[in-house]
């Protein structure tokens, strides 16, 4: 939890986040979601050769990230950050690039 608090916090002093009192109401899946934003873009559409997850399902986007974790897909990063997230974590921000929290 502890974590997330620091990455929500970079996340507002960056901008990436609404500041309190703003209209629009941040979900869980959309904070956690802000920690992808540095290689996949904030929307998903990556900026540079990093694959883009925008047009991937949900379901691809947990799959991945569950292999990342368990070291069944190999991948630079990607098994470092996938091991910080929790199965309900990584569905929430599946969800969030996937479409069903928008």
């Amino acid at each position: 939890m502890r974590k997330h608090l620091y990455t929500a916090a970079l996340c507002l002093a960056a901008g990436l986040l609404p500041a309190a009192g703003a209209a629009t109401e941040l979900t869980r899946g959309a904070m956690l979601a802000n920690s992808c934003a540095g290689c996949h873009g904030t929307d998903g559409h990556s900026p540079g050769a990093i694959p883009s997850i925008a047009d991937k399902s949900s379901a691809f986007i947990e799959t991945a990230m569950k292999e990342f974790r368990s070291g069944a897909r190999h991948g630079t990063v990607m098994g470092r950050h996938a091991r910080a997230y929790t199965d309900e974590e990584i569905r929430l921000i599946a969800e969030f690039f996937g479409g069903e929290s928008q």
